[in-house]
């Protein structure tokens, strides 16, 4: 399994054949200028099949279309309410809620519960924040979503050993280092991939002492750079 970053929690995740985008944020993020987000699109992305969603947040949502129409084919998975709303725009849709594992070309997916709340720039209501846990034959990855520490995450390793977890780590809006950590602890993982932070001033943090903070417990945090990839 290899993850590409680029930046907030956008992240492509590459199993076997298939490329899944996770929550794409490039369009009006302040990383880019309106001129770099494409070339950076077009030189790291050669393909998504898959697009996963957490929630309706703007930062998470808003280069959905743009994707859909770049690479035509492209299976949109998120909550009930976020799917019916991407099908409307005649983008082909997987609609799921807070329940069983779903079984696709990747591995098993399954839509977890996420502190945090969920509407679109428009308004419209955005379903219930969630994350995904998802199992493959190459390892089980959590991808929580934005979200505060919660003690449901103590369920998550009921279901499977982790490889790793994909934390937000920026806080205001999310968990911040020291809620990360404890997170770490309820999910009984020591790998943890940090997103989340950085991209606006309200989320800023000191990367060296957040990864010496994580250290200290006896875990590690993996910090990516835009175009950055590990295998996990």
């Amino acid at each position: 399994m290899k993850i590409i970053f680029f930046t907030h929690s956008t992240f492509v995740l590459k199993i076997h054949d298939k490329y899944l985008l996770i929550d794409p944020f490039f369009s009006g993020n302040p990383v880019f200028d309106n001129k770099n987000f494409l070339k950076c699109i077009d030189d790291l992305l050669i393909r998504v099949d898959y697009i996963l969603l957490t929630h309706a947040h703007y930062d998470h949502v808003c280069d959905v279309e743009l994707f859909s129409q770049k690479f035509h084919g492209v299976l949109v998975i998120s909550n009930y309410e976020i799917s019916n709303y991407f099908e409307k725009k005649g983008i082909k849709t997987y609609g799921m809620n807070y329940g069983s594992f779903i079984s696709f070309p990747f591995g098993k997916l399954k839509y977890v519960w996420a502190n945090h709340s969920s509407v679109f720039n428009d308004g419209t209501y955005g379903g219930n924040a969630g994350g995904f846990l998802l199992h493959t034959n190459e390892g089980n990855l959590y991808i929580s979503g934005d979200t505060s520490l919660m003690s449901e995450m103590n369920l998550i390793p009921i279901f499977g050993k982790l490889k790793l977890s994909v934390l937000p780590i920026g806080g205001r809006y999310t968990m911040d280092i020291e809620e990360a950590i404890l997170a770490s602890d309820f999910l009984k993982c020591k790998k943890i991939l940090g997103v989340h932070y950085n991209t606006f001033e309200e989320i800023r943090i000191n990367k060296d002492e957040a990864k010496k903070k994580f250290y200290e417990k006896g875990k590690e945090l993996i910090l990516l750079e835009m175009g950055e990839s590990i295998c996990i």
